[in-house]
């Protein structure tokens, strides 16, 4: 049972978001490509969906700016712009994305508290999402991740995916995706590959 993961292909992490992706909206055609190429048994998006006024949201902590470091539940936390607040279009998966296609849209981030990279869990990792019971329930034995950000919540996807569904292959799509920064790019992926992720493009999965 093959799997495909789209982490939060969304209007605010595409140009015009609150917290663009330099390139983001790139990866919207390769996604569907790979939704339309019968690869896949499984198809799962997950969402960023903030409530107002979230905790890692610069504007909730006065004096702090996008960007900067704080204190968000006894962890450093990266501070953002307000995005992908709940029911605003920031927060839509992104329009061209074939979203019909997709079994299952899962959202994260809802605890004001706490921020959720990850499609498996928050970042504090005591609340998780139900993703890997879902993909346990399906049989998935092969997933596959892509989308935004790769240096955030994409890597953070793939390590869980790892230590959540154990016995699983997991691999990322790296033309499939993007990152905030180069050199947040280049480490992520390389802490993929160290822990044992393979890192593939697109070209390798609808050509097989």
């Amino acid at each position: 049972m093959k799997a495909l993961l789209l982490i939060d292909i969304q209007n605010g992490f595409c140009p015009g978001g609150n917290l663009a992706v330099p390139d983001g909206d790139k990866v919207v055609p390769i996604a569907n490509r790979l939704i339309q190429s019968g690869s896949y048994d499984l198809i799962v998006a997950s969402q960023d969906w903030h409530p107002e006024g979230h905790g890692s949201f610069a504007s909730s902590h006065p004096g702090k700016q996008p960007f900067e470091l704080h204190v968000l539940s006894g962890k450093e936390q990266m501070m953002w712009p307000d995005h992908c607040v709940q029911g605003t279009r920031d927060a839509e998966l992104h329009p061209d994305l074939r979203v019909q296609e997709i079994d299952l849209i899962l959202q994260k981030g809802e605890n004001h508290h706490v921020d959720s990279y990850s499609a498996f869990r928050d970042n504090d990792q005591h609340a998780i999402t139900g993703l890997s019971d879902f993909l346990k329930e399906q049989g998935v034995t092969d997933l596959d991740l892509c989308g935004l950000a790769t240096d955030y919540c994409v890597k953070f996807s793939a390590l869980d995916a790892l230590q959540m569904l154990p016995g699983t292959k997991v691999r990322f799509i790296e033309d499939a995706s993007r990152g905030i920064t180069p050199d947040g790019v280049a480490a992520a992926i390389e802490e993929m590959r160290a822990n044992g992720i393979g890192i593939v493009n697109s070209a390798d999965i609808i050509s097989s």
